[in-house]
């Protein structure tokens, strides 16, 4: 345990933090999670219609640090080129 002031404070706020944060990546993983499962399914157009809220949990957890930048912009990329493969 933490044995000065400031460590407790920092301790405190490591866990707020982490509430946070896992919060945000819970939230971006799940909207990945029900765009890959329309993939799956070949629902190009469904697909296409939750990648606004997909992009936008994602930038959120970029934004938040929890992810780095680059990742997000490859999670990005690797979703939209999925979505194109689909025939339809």
């Amino acid at each position: 345990m933490a044995t000065t002031k400031s460590a407790e404070k920092s301790y405190k706020q490591s866990r707020r933090r982490r509430v946070f944060n896992l919060r945000v990546l819970r939230r971006m993983k799940s909207e990945i999670k029900k765009v890959k499962k329309l993939i799956l399914q070949k629902n190009k157009t469904e697909a296409e219609a939750i990648i606004p809220t997909v992009y936008k949990a994602i930038d959120k957890a970029a934004k938040r640090g929890v992810i780095k930048k680059n990742n997000a912009s490859r999670k990005k990329s690797r979703i939209m080129a999925a979505i194109a493969k689909i025939q339809q």
